[in-house]
Order: C-alpha cells, then structure tokens, then sequence
C-alpha cells in the first residue's frame, strides 16, 4: 500500500486522507451517540472537514456508516474463509467448532460497534439492504464448505447445502446478537459445543 501512495498525485493522497479521516471520525461519533442520533454534521466537525468535501465521498450518514459496516464485517469474514478441507469427520468438527469460537469472541470484541450495526439495520432500510447482502456472502461461503464436505465424503449427500448454510449462519447469528446485547445467559463454551453438535450430527453424523 506504501508503493501505491507513492505513485499517487498529492491532490490523490489528501483525498485518501481525506476519506479516511471522515470514516475514522463517523466510528467515532457512531460509537458515542449511537446510529440514529449521530449526524453527518457531527462527523464533519470531528474529521475537521469542509461540509461540502464531505459529499464529495458520501452521500449520507448511511452511505459512510455502510462502509465501517463492511470493514468491520471484513473480520468475520476473514473467519468465514479460513481454509476448511478436512480429511475426516472429526477434523471437520474440530475446525467448525473453532470456527464458531472465533465469530462469537470477534462479536463481543467488537460489541460497541456490532451494536450500533444492530441499531442501524433496524432503522435504515439502505444498511438492512447491505446487511442482507453480507448475510448472503457468508451463507455462501458456508454452502462451498458443506458442498466440500460432501463431495469428499464426509457430510450427507441428501442436505442442500444451501438451506443447511442459511439455517447455520442464522443460528449463529442469533446467539451472536445475545452476546453483543449482553443477553446470553449460558457459557461460552456449552454454546459453541452445542451448536457445533447440532450442526455436524446432522450433516456429519453416521457417515462413516
């Protein structure tokens, strides 16, 4: 990234500052008033940015917050992505139950942000939309490893791993809520080795 910014014009490089200085003050100012309160103006103010430079690079508070949004959920993706191609069923549940540890302890890591993530899609229909969208990625990316599974022998041949994936990403999903909301009430650990069981006993279990 150095030696790209080295090729860049001056006028390329304030922009790159610029944009970043904007979405650094909107995390901060989403972080501390929440997504309804906070407003583009607040964000302007904290960046030390023209009010007009900074419709240059978004359109809204929307627009700005889609883009923490996205970078926050980079992480747990970064997570979903991990290389999965295990050689027998007990590695697979290994690697899932690793799997689900590490999203649910990114979730509480980053629990101010997620809850005002949670705040947003509840009240702009543009960051539901994008929510709805990284969703979809990440049931995706489960449907590649089921689909991994059963090609290689491991998971039932009978499962679309479609439905499977969409019904494991919203099961994880709602738990990671209640930990972000601070309304879990069980253990860590009997959460991620209940769903890791209810998961793979079903597509794994007695296939070998």
């Amino acid at each position: 990234m150095a030696n790209e910014n080295e090729n860049l014009s001056s006028r390329e490089r304030q922009a790159i500052q610029t944009r970043k200085k904007l979405l650094n003050a909107g995390r901060d100012i989403f972080l501390e008033n929440g997504f309804q309160k906070a407003t583009i103006s607040q964000i302007i103010k904290k960046a030390n940015t023209g009010y007009g430079t900074a419709y240059v690079y978004f359109k809204n508070k929307d627009d700005l917050f889609i883009i923490l949004m996205e970078e926050l959920m980079g992480q747990f993706y970064e997570v979903a992505e991990r290389q999965f191609e295990p050689k027998t069923e007990r590695e697979a549940r290994q690697m899932i139950n690793e799997q689900v540890r590490s999203f649910l302890n990114l979730a509480i890591e980053e629990g101010a942000m997620m809850r005002v993530v949670k705040e947003a899609v509840g009240i702009s229909p543009i960051v539901e939309q994008r929510w709805n969208s990284i969703r979809e990625r990440f049931i995706e990316r489960i449907s590649v490893d089921i689909r991994y599974s059963q090609a290689n022998g491991l998971a039932k041949p009978s499962f679309s791993p479609s439905l499977v994936a969409r019904g494991w990403f919203y099961a994880n999903e709602m738990f990671m809520w209640d930990c972000v909301k601070g309304e879990n009430h069980f253990l860590m650990d009997e959460i991620i080795d209940n769903l890791t069981n209810l998961y793979t006993s079903g597509l794994y279990g007695g296939i070998n």
